[in-house]
C-alpha cells in the first residue's frame, strides 16, 4: 500500500546520474538556433526535444512525487529543485524557438511536418503556436522573459512551506476528555463524528486558525502570484489575467463566465438543502463544518481492500477494457494509502507520458475515501487509454477535461450503491446526501473559488491592493451570495481563501472541477440511457488525450459547454435531488 519508487531509480544516485546527463545534453539546444528554416535541422531539432522531454519526465516524477511522500524531508525536496533549475535552464536555451518557428510562417513549418512522418506527432503542437501567435514576442523579448522563470513557482513554493513544512499541527481536547491530534488528513472526519457543536468547533478551529495567524503572509503570497499574472498579461497584449488562463487552450472566457453566472444565481435548493439539514439535525445555528455532519449514521468502515471491490463491482456491466484499466490503475505500487507524517494532503493522480500513473491518498476507510479512491482511478485510467491510443506528446490532456473521467466514475458508484435492494432508509438518505454533497462541493463550491479568483484578478488588473482583509470579504460576499451564509460569525472561515492549495498552485483550475462534472452527468446520463455509441464516445474522449483543443473533445462526446443548458441540467438535478432527501427526512 505504498509507492513503488524503484519504478524510476532504485535509489537517489541513479536520479542524479540522469539529471546530470540532461544538463549536459540540454546544451546541444543552442546548435539549432537560427537554424530552423532548414528542414533537416527543424526535424532534428523536434526529435531532440522529444528525447530531452522523455528523460525530463521520468526525472521529475520521481523528485516531485518523492517529495510529497514526506515535505519535510529536505533531501527530496532539494533534489526537486534541482529538476526546476533544469527546467529552468532548459527553458531560457529554448526561447528563440517558439519566435524563430513563428517567423517562417504556418504554411513552411506545416510542410516540413508534411514530409517527414517521424515528427507528425508535432502538428497540433504548432497549430496552437500559431494560435498564440499574437501573445509570443520576438526572441530577444522572449529570451529576457526566460530569465525571470525561475520566480514563477516562488509564491506557490512558498505557500507549500508555510502551509506544510513548517506547519506543527495542533492537539484538542473534547468533551469526553479523549484529546486528537487534529491534521489536514482527518478534521473533516473528526467533525463528521464529532457529538456535540463545542467539539466540531474546536476540530474546526485548530485548521483554520492557523491561516488566520499566517493571515498577513499568506495574503502577500497570494499578491505575488497575481503580480506576476498581471505582469504576463502586460508582457504578453492579454486582454486579461482569465483569457491568459483560458487562451492557450482556446477555452472562451465565456464558459467561464456563464458557469459563474448560473452557479451564483441558480442556487435555491443548495439554500434550500442548508436549510433542511439546520432544521433536521436540530442545530441552533448553522457553520460551514456542519456539512461533515451526516443526516443518517453507519459504523461501518471501508477497508481499502473493500473499497477496491466495490468501485470494481459498480463498473462490471461496462466494457471489459474499461475494467482492466481501472484493474491496472489500482496495481499494487502504484497507490500510496495513508496519511503519514509530513506526507502531502489531500489526493490526486499523478501521470506522465508512458509512464504508469501514480495516485496519492490519505484513506481513512469512510465512504467518501472509497468514493476518492473511485475517482482518483478515473484520472488514472485516463491516463492509460491516452497512453495506449496517443504518442507521448500528445498524451497529456488538459486540465479542463481532465475532471471527467474521475467524477464519471462518482457518479456510476453512486447510482450502484444506491440501486441495492437491500437498503434500509438511513442508507437511502446517506447516499442522496452523498450525491447532494458531490454536486454541493463540485459544481456549487468550487464555482465559488472560482468567482473568488475572478474578482481578485479584477481588482488586481484596476491596480488595486489585495491584502487579507479585502481577500476576506470577497469571500464573505460570495458565501451568502452562494449559500446564504454569513462566515464572519465563525471566526476563521473568512479566512478558507489560505486554505485553498489550488489557489496558489493552479491558479483559474478550480472551475473546470465545475465544467467537468457537468460534462461527466451529460456523458454519463446519456450511457445510462442506452443512447447510441455513448459509451464509445466517452472512451474516445478519453482516448484522444491531448491531441485536440479541451472544447472540441467534449463536442464530439456530444457535450456543448458553450450552453448554459448544460450547465443547469446539474441544477435541475440539484432541484429533483433535495426534494427526494426532504420526503425521506420528513418521512412523506
Amino acid at each position: 500500500m505504498k509507492w513503488d519508487l524503484s519504478y524510476f531509480y532504485a535509489n537517489d544516485e541513479q536520479f542524479l546520474t540522469d539529471l546530470n546527463e540532461i544538463e549536459k545534453l540540454s546544451n546541444k539546444i543552442e546548435t539549432f538556433k537560427g537554424r530552423l528554416h532548414e528542414e533537416d535541422i527543424f526535424v532534428e531539432a523536434l526529435l531532440f526535444s522529444d528525447e530531452l522531454d522523455d528523460k525530463l519526465c521520468k526525472v521529475f516524477q520521481y523528485a516531485h512525487l518523492k517529495s510529497d511522500l514526506n515535505k519535510k524531508d529536505v533531501v527530496a525536496a532539494s533534489n526537486l529543485q534541482k529538476v526546476y533549475i533544469i527546467f529552468n535552464k532548459i527553458n531560457q536555451l529554448a526561447s528563440f524557438q517558439s519566435p524563430e518557428i513563428l517567423s517562417l510562417g504556418k504554411e513552411k513549418v506545416m510542410s516540413f511536418i508534411d514530409n517527414h512522418k517521424e515528427i507528425s506527432q508535432h502538428r497540433f503542437e504548432m497549430e496552437k503556436l500559431f494560435h498564440s501567435v499574437e501573445h509570443v514576442l520576438d526572441a530577444s523579448k522572449e529570451q529576457l522573459l526566460s530569465y525571470y522563470s525561475t520566480i514563477n513557482n516562488t509564491s506557490s513554493d512558498l505557500y507549500d512551506d508555510l502551509a506544510t513544512s513548517d506547519r506543527n499541527y495542533q492537539s484538542v481536547k473534547l468533551s469526553d476528555g479523549k484529546k486528537v491530534l487534529v491534521t489536514q488528513g482527518n478534521w473533516t472526519s473528526l467533525i463528521a463524528d464529532a457529538k456535540n457543536a463545542k467539539d466540531r468547533k474546536k476540530i474546526f478551529e485548530a485548521i483554520f486558525s492557523y491561516y488566520e495567524k499566517n493571515k498577513t503572509t499568506f495574503a502577500e503570497i497570494y499578491q505575488m502570484s497575481y503580480k506576476l499574472d498581471k505582469a504576463n498579461v502586460n508582457a504578453r497584449n492579454f486582454s486579461s489575467i482569465l483569457q491568459s488562463y483560458l487562451f492557450r487552450n482556446n477555452i472562451p472566457t465565456s464558459v467561464y463566465e456563464t458557469l459563474v453566472e448560473v452557479a451564483s444565481t441558480q442556487n435555491k435548493s443548495l439554500k434550500k438543502y442548508i436549510k433542511l439539514r439546520k432544521k433536521y439535525l436540530n442545530l441552533k445555528s448553522y457553520h460551514t463544518y456542519d456539512r461533515f455532519i451526516q443526516l443518517a449514521h453507519s459504523n461501518k468502515k471501508y477497508s481499502f481492500d473493500e473499497a477496491k471491490e466495490l468501485f470494481y463491482a459498480s463498473i462490471s456491466s461496462f466494457p471489459q477494457d474499461f475494467q482492466d484499466k481501472a484493474h491496472e490503475a489500482l496495481r499494487d505500487g502504484f497507490v500510496d494509502v495513508y496519511e503519514t507524517e509530513g506526507k502531502r494532503t489531500g489526493a490526486y493522480s499523478s501521470s506522465q507520458p508512458d509512464l504508469h500513473p501514480f495516485i496519492l491518498l490519505n484513506y481513512t476507510d469512510t465512504l467518501d475515501d472509497v468514493f476518492t479512491l473511485a475517482h482518483e482511478a478515473g484520472h488514472s485510467m485516463h491516463s492509460l487509454y491516452a497512453q495506449e491510443a496517443q504518442s507521448k506528446n500528445l498524451q497529456g490532456y488538459t486540465i479542463f477535461v481532465a475532471e471527467i473521467a474521475s467524477t464519471f466514475n462518482e457518479h456510476n458508484l453512486l447510482d450502484y450503491l444506491m440501486s441495492s435492494s437491500t437498503l434500509s432508509k438511513d442508507e437511502k438518505i446517506m447516499l442522496l446526501q452523498k450525491q447532494i454533497d458531490e454536486i454541493m462541493s463540485t459544481f456549487y463550491r468550487q464555482t465559488l473559488f472560482a468567482h473568488y479568483e475572478l474578482e481578485v484578478s479584477r481588482l488586481v488588473e484596476n491596480n488595486q491592493v489585495i491584502d487579507h482583509t479585502i481577500l476576506s470579504n470577497i469571500m464573505i460576499k460570495l458565501y451568502k451570495q452562494y449559500y446564504g451564509l454569513d462566515i464572519s460569525k465563525e471566526k476563521v472561515k473568512q479566512y478558507v481563501w489560505a486554505y485553498i492549495p489550488h489557489l496558489f498552485h493552479t491558479p483559474f483550475y478550480v472551475y473546470q472541477y465545475a465544467t467537468s462534472f457537468a460534462a461527466s452527468f451529460a456523458l454519463y446520463e446519456n450511457i445510462k440511457n442506452n443512447k447510441e455509441n455513448a459509451f464509445e464516445k466517452y472512451t474516445n474522449l478519453l482516448k484522444s488525450g491531448g491531441s485536440k483543443y479541451p472544447i472540441d473533445q467534449t463536442m464530439e462526446a456530444g457535450i456543448d459547454l458553450t450552453c448554459k443548458d448544460t450547465f443547469m441540467a446539474v441544477v435541475h438535478r440539484m432541484d429533483e435531488l433535495v426534494e427526494k432527501l426532504e420526503s425521506l427526512l420528513m418521512g412523506e
